[in-house]
């Protein structure tokens, strides 16, 4: 029996400070045979020198853009390379650059799928340092499982006429926080609502159906458009926590360096996330309940966790209420200088392919050179 071919896909995720160790990591823990393609999100030139290094002593594929792109569009660069050649890998994997792997971590990727015929399989990630202790996802579900059945045959769930839109979201993440030792009888193969893009093994042919990714979710909510996608499209979802992943950048990270600024800005920019998450309500027909208002209001949190937390530290000797006092203008003016850093991207950005769900063929999919040519700015 043939061993299935298998294109991991790295992205950048939020910065670039730990792409080295994340490279070597993936090399040292990976014994199943695999392509790479790498894509270089305009990374600082002393990472871009390192990875052509790499790329030619290893021997994957590199592809550097000469300007910020979302992780979609970073994923699609890489995504329309294995779809575009004839002989496709049966599976992409997509990791971020901020992910250590522990040993095995891809075999049992595969081995999930190939042996329940998953069509998106993720792994256990967790978080923080030392690595693969503490979960930060191991699966969730964003309905109830009435309401996800309505949500599979494409019926709505809400049917009270004071509220617009077809379904309700309520996103449960399953242990997260939580010590892998505190849990582990409970952390089996299953089938679960979603998993995240930090490592995610997903069948290439569900993307004849579904099409590229949705790059109109520049910063959040991609994996569970890509989730709901694959459960309207029949396919099946799973969490394999025999495959473990760590990644690094979880808050309260370790600090910031000057390099990563530019890119962790638009990364998390106001702009990105209140368009994701307005195009995910509208896209989906969602209605607008707590968990898109509490979203909305809390704009620019990663920003002030990671860039002005560190900057008022040194003055909490002062008390609370002057501590606040600076906080509070420090944000002001960060917002603004947000805005700006935002605008000047725009400017200069490609435009995201933004798909609407997929109308089917008579064939029942949307190949993916149709699909390919869906966009709007």
């Amino acid at each position: 029996m043939s061993t299935p071919e298998v294109t991991i896909i790295v992205v950048p995720r939020e910065r670039f400070q730990f792409a080295c160790e994340s490279l070597e990591s993936l090399y040292e823990n990976t014994d199943y045979p695999f392509k790479l393609i790498y894509v270089d999100n305009y990374s600082p030139t002393s990472l871009q020198q390192h990875l052509q290094t790499q790329a030619q002593l290893k021997g994957f594929q590199l592809i550097r853009t000469e300007r910020f792109l979302s992780p979609n569009q970073a994923r699609n660069v890489g995504l329309k390379q294995v779809l575009n050649q004839p002989n496709r890998s049966q599976y992409v994997v997509f990791v971020d650059n901020d992910v250590i792997f522990a040993p095995g971590w891809l075999q049992a990727l595969v081995d999930c799928s190939e042996q329940t015929n998953a069509t998106v399989v993720g792994s256990l990630v967790c978080q923080y340092q030392p690595v693969h202790q503490i979960i930060h996802c191991a699966g969730g579900e964003y309905m109830s499982s009435e309401e996800f059945a309505c949500f599979v045959r494409g019926e709505p769930s809400v049917t009270s006429s004071d509220q617009q839109g077809k379904w309700r979201i309520n996103e449960k993440t399953f242990y997260q926080n939580r010590p892998i030792a505190e849990v582990r009888d409970r952390l089996k193969r299953q089938p679960t609502g979603f998993v995240e893009f930090h490592s995610m093994l997903v069948r290439t042919p569900i993307f004849d159906q579904i099409g590229l990714l949705d790059e109109g979710f520049s910063c959040t909510k991609e994996y569970l458009d890509l989730c709901m996608l694959v459960a309207q499209a029949g396919g099946t979802v799973y969490l394999e926590p025999a495959s473990v992943v760590t990644f690094l950048t979880h808050p309260p990270a370790p600090a910031l360096k000057w390099s990563d600024l530019p890119y962790f800005m638009v990364r998390w920019s106001d702009a990105w996330e209140r368009e994701s998450l307005l195009h995910f309500q509208k896209k989906w027909d969602l209605v607008e309940t707590k968990y898109f208002i509490k979203r909305l209001k809390k704009l620019g949190w990663r920003r002030r966790e990671e860039m002005i937390h560190p900057l008022i530290e040194p003055f909490k000797f002062l008390g609370v209420g002057p501590t606040k006092w600076i906080e509070k203008r420090l944000v002001r003016l960060e917002k603004r200088l947000n805005r700006l850093v935002s605008a000047r991207h725009a400017r200069t950005a490609i435009p995201p392919v933004i798909l609407e769900r997929p109308v089917q063929s008579s064939s029942g999919s949307m190949p993916f050179r149709e699909l390919d040519r869906v966009s709007s700015s």
